[in-house]
């Protein structure tokens, strides 16, 4: 039987945390190709791809556009290089959100289900993250990343293309699920229908998350049953 529900999970304080490794990485990246970092202490990353962080850094820097292409990509290759050391390091410790592990083993035991990511990490980056966390990154059959585009709002309809083997056909509207915990997680899959379940892990209550008309918002994924009434609901 074919799945009938994509399930597409955010990384970053949806998953897990990294207890700022991402941050500190990305900003000494920066830091060596730009010098003066005080600039980034109050920027917000939550719900931007890496590519866009980097680009956003670049220009908060004085740095004269194109804020993409190589150089973009060069600083986030190195980036990854940086993250790796922080997470291998003593001073970074990786948690899992709340309910996060008894879902994957209930979303895993769902025929409807095909699980997958939608990220804006680059690839390198989220198995980097997945793997601190302890969590094996192949039970994620699909994905889209920051590595895609640096255009969050593109990566719904790239995630659902690479998902058209498994339906038989590229999963649209309500076939669709993003669970993630930024107003940029309930907007982005717009373009496909896409239906949008917030949770208030990160940055963002469960007020704020509700402006953005989330086809659901919870708390946290600690109440199995509750996100999988609004998953396959």
């Amino acid at each position: 039987m074919n799945p009938d529900r994509l399930v597409l999970l955010d990384i970053d304080g949806t998953i897990l945390l990294t207890a700022g490794a991402g941050r500190r990485a990305i900003t000494a990246a920066l830091g060596e190709h730009v010098g003066e970092v005080s600039s980034f202490q109050h920027m917000r990353f939550d719900g931007k791809t890496d590519p866009q962080i980097v680009g956003e850094m670049l220009a908060m820097a004085g740095h004269e556009p194109p804020h993409d292409g190589e150089r973009v990509a060069a600083l986030c290759r190195r980036y990854v290089a940086l993250l790796e050391r922080e997470l291998a390091s003593g001073a970074s410790s990786t948690t899992l959100m709340p309910g996060i592990e008894r879902l994957l083993l209930r979303l895993a035991g769902e025929q409807r289900v095909a699980l997958g990511l939608l990220t804006g990490n680059l690839v390198d980056g989220a198995e980097l993250k997945l793997r601190a966390a302890g969590l094996d990154s192949r039970q994620f059959v699909v994905g889209a990343y920051g590595s895609d585009s640096h255009d969050r709002c593109e990566l719904p309809a790239i995630a659902a293309a690479r998902a058209r083997p498994l339906f038989g056909h590229v999963p649209s509207g309500e076939e669709v699920i993003i669970i993630g915990d930024t107003p940029a997680d309930i907007t982005c899959g717009l373009g496909i229908g896409a239906r949008a379940i917030a949770v208030a892990t990160g940055a963002y209550s469960v007020e704020d998350l509700s402006l953005h008309r989330p086809w659901a918002v919870l708390p946290d994924l600690s109440d199995t049953e509750a996100v999988m009434a609004a998953i396959l609901g």
